[in-house]
């Protein structure tokens, strides 16, 4: 279902146009490394500095709480958790869930909040198959699955269906050609980008059953 369940996530005021003009291809290689560079590098590069901020995920944790009905004991994984703030910040609205994150990322699983440190690992969101079928109450996977290739991408997405009892996911896309300009302008890593309606056709067409918004810069 589509569903914003990152309506509470901070809104920033970007402008794309002046970060196409500031990237190059050779800044997307370093981004899609997903290491010290992306994250606490240089910003024509990534993040630019990713630290924790509680006023990041606090509302956007209680939504999913609330939507999927979170409790101590349920087991929730994010794929592509980076540093894992949202899962420490979901451990602090819910005692007792069971946090476990999976990121490609050697740096950011070095450099994760030492409160969640145990409950993470690095992982490729393409090797999945070591979860068992419906394994995890929620799966969570923010802005990480269009990294992919399309073929990868599906595979990607089937695998997190298959592991999840619900599932929430956001990529990038866009509503009409200005959107797709801004898009394409901003973009750094996302090696699978469409517009909102390409995407309801290829998640349905991969028989996705989760839910799933989008992301616009």
């Amino acid at each position: 279902m589509e569903i914003d369940l990152l309506e509470k996530y901070p809104r920033t005021k970007r402008d794309p146009s002046k970060r196409a003009e500031a990237k190059t291809e050779s800044h997307r290689k370093i981004a899609r490394l997903f290491e010290k560079d992306f994250f606490d590098g240089d910003r024509s590069v990534g993040y630019g500095g990713y630290s924790y901020r509680p006023e990041f995920w606090a509302g956007v944790v209680k939504t999913f709480a609330e939507h999927y009905d979170l409790k101590a004991g349920s087991k929730v994984l994010d794929v592509g958790c980076a540093k894992g703030y949202m899962l420490y910040d979901l451990l602090q609205e819910v005692p007792g869930i069971e946090i476990y994150g999976i990121d490609v990322s050697n740096w950011a699983i070095e450099n994760c909040h030492p409160e969640v440190s145990d409950n993470l690992s690095v992982r490729d969101a393409r090797d999945l198959a070591v979860f068992d079928d419906n394994e995890f109450d929620l799966v969570i996977s923010i802005n990480t699955v269009h990294n992919l290739v399309k073929k990868e991408c599906a595979a990607c997405i089937k695998e997190l269906d298959r592991i999840s009892k619900n599932c929430f996911l956001t990529v990038d896309a866009w509503l009409d050609s200005e959107g797709e300009k801004s898009m394409r302008d901003w973009n750094l890593t996302a090696q699978t980008m469409m517009s909102v309606d390409d995407w309801k056709t290829f998640l349905a067409e991969v028989g996705y059953t989760g839910d799933y918004y989008w992301f616009f810069p």
